[in-house]
């Protein structure tokens, strides 16, 4: 009779979360992420998965982000038929976000067969899965609305909080009960939003636990205030188009890029920046910014305002442009004057970014800005680390565009942020603080700053390793 946690995947890193709460022998899985960084490495990480998959009780899914959701197709095909369980607007998202990878998968396939056929090579590679697997996986997800009870298998119950990170995120506040009827509650965060973002909500105060599984993206960093981020994007965009060149920005498609959209609405507005082209140029954006759309539940008052009392649409505005297909996407590498391109992949590993970076990179007229948390030897890492060249498909370009950060932008929580969360809630139960989804700077960062705030015991959580509750 025991209750154990382990972690097959964002332990001591940022991406990949798979973490496996055993009741009793029974495993539920929170979240079955991707892993994201070097090529190769992610490949042997992502293929590896969980030791036997079918043999899982449940798994929730605590957002749509693709290093949480990712391989939920590939755990499917690998033998899972349980219930998914998450809330309505990550289901949808999660869809969205899967299928995109099944393409992109799909794509480089196709390439690199091509590539090897051309140097006279043979070629294996398959992708992890395709877009029947994720119809599959789709087909198991199970809807849970915030603060809705619900026990998912022996000696489990859960409740969805409202994390404050994307559209539909929640954290899993979990009741697990063992044979002998000891009862032990593990909040699991997901990824912990901040307060004040636009369009969803703040984080949600939940029950006391007895145990906290809490991320450290940003254990060692602090973010700069929101009005700080508006008067700094003001200023790039109008030093960028006095030289005339063109803002790149690197985005999530789901959340940042729709943030990004609502904050240059408002600049626009209030006539702070020019009267330039803002193009997003991302299929997965422009579905997700559809799904924003259907989901009012998951609002906070100010936009729900906007959008259900006065009809306004925060994510349409004169100067703003979708592109949707691939032609468009090779058209806005031709424009001629400033303008702002907002592209996924977020990390610069994928996707149509990399041919938008490839065009501006050398420019020293054009600017790539940094919004969001870039993972260890990726793409994105390098050019935030200012690195005087990188390589793009196969090829070296030297670094002459300007590169800004912006980190207010960032749906993580920094780690006073998450102190302020945990602080108002009811401590007096709680035996120690899981740390995970962070780099290993960051995660002792925050353990020392908890105990230094007088939690009693903080353990950073490491791979592999099985803890006893």
């Amino acid at each position: 009779m025991s209750i154990r946690l382990h972690s097959e995947g964002g332990a001591g890193e940022v991406t990949g979360s798979k973490h496996v709460l055993t009741v009793d022998g029974a495993r539920c899985l929170v979240d079955c992420g991707a892993f994201q960084g070097r090529r190769e490495v992610a490949e042997e990480k992502n293929r590896t998965l969980i030791p036997d998959p079918e043999s899982l009780s449940s798994v929730i899914l605590t957002h749509a982000h693709f290093d949480h959701c990712g391989m939920l197709p590939l755990l499917a095909k690998r033998g899972y038929r349980g219930n998914i369980y998450t809330t309505p607007a990550t289901r949808d998202l999660a869809g969205v976000v899967m299928m995109d990878s099944a393409a992109i998968q799909a794509r480089d396939a196709e390439y690199l067969s091509n590539q090897a056929r051309k140097r006279g090579e043979s070629f294996n590679w398959q992708p992890l899965y395709d877009e029947e697997d994720v119809i599959a996986a789709t087909g198991q997800f199970v809807t849970v609305s915030y603060n809705r009870p619900l026990p998912i298998g022996d000696g489990i119950k859960i409740e969805l909080f409202d994390a404050g990170h994307i559209l539909g995120s929640a954290m899993c506040y979990t009741h697990a009960r063992d044979r002998s009827g000891r009862e032990v509650t593990i909040a699991f965060t997901g990824d912990l939003g901040r307060k004040g973002k636009p369009i969803i909500r703040d984080p949600a105060v939940i029950p006391p636990a007895d145990y906290i599984v809490l991320e450290a993206t940003y254990g060692d960093r602090l973010h700069e205030s929101n009005v700080d981020a508006m008067d700094r994007l003001a200023r790039i965009v109008n030093e960028t188009a006095a030289r005339g060149g063109k803002i790149v920005i690197p985005a999530f498609a789901i959340e940042r890029t729709q943030e990004l959209v609502f904050y240059f609405h408002l600049l626009a507005d209030q006539k702070k920046i020019p009267d330039i082209p803002i193009w997003v140029d991302s299929p997965m954006a422009i579905n997700a910014t559809s799904i924003f759309q259907i989901h009012p539940e998951c609002y906070d008052h100010e936009t729900h305002e906007a959008f259900i009392r006065h009809h306004q649409n925060p994510f349409g505005f004169n100067s703003l442009h979708f592109s949707s297909s691939v032609q468009d996407s090779k058209r806005l590498n031709a424009l001629e004057g400033p303008a702002v391109i907002i592209s996924a992949d977020g990390m610069c590993e994928a996707g149509r970014i990399q041919h938008h970076l490839i065009h501006v990179i050398s420019d020293p007229r054009n600017t790539i800005l940094i919004v969001g948390y870039m993972a260890a030897n990726t793409l994105g890492r390098r050019i935030r680390d200012r690195e005087s060249e990188v390589r793009i498909h196969g090829e070296i370009f030297k670094v002459r565009a300007h590169i800004e950060e912006i980190n207010a932008f960032s749906a993580h929580a920094d780690y006073q942020e998450s102190w302020d969360w945990l602080s108002v809630l009811d401590l007096e139960r709680l035996k120690k603080v899981f740390l995970v989804h962070g780099e290993p700077s960051g995660l002792k960062h925050m353990e020392d700053f908890l105990l230094g705030k007088g939690i009693k015991e903080v353990q950073v959580v490491k791979y592999g390793e099985r803890y006893e509750l």
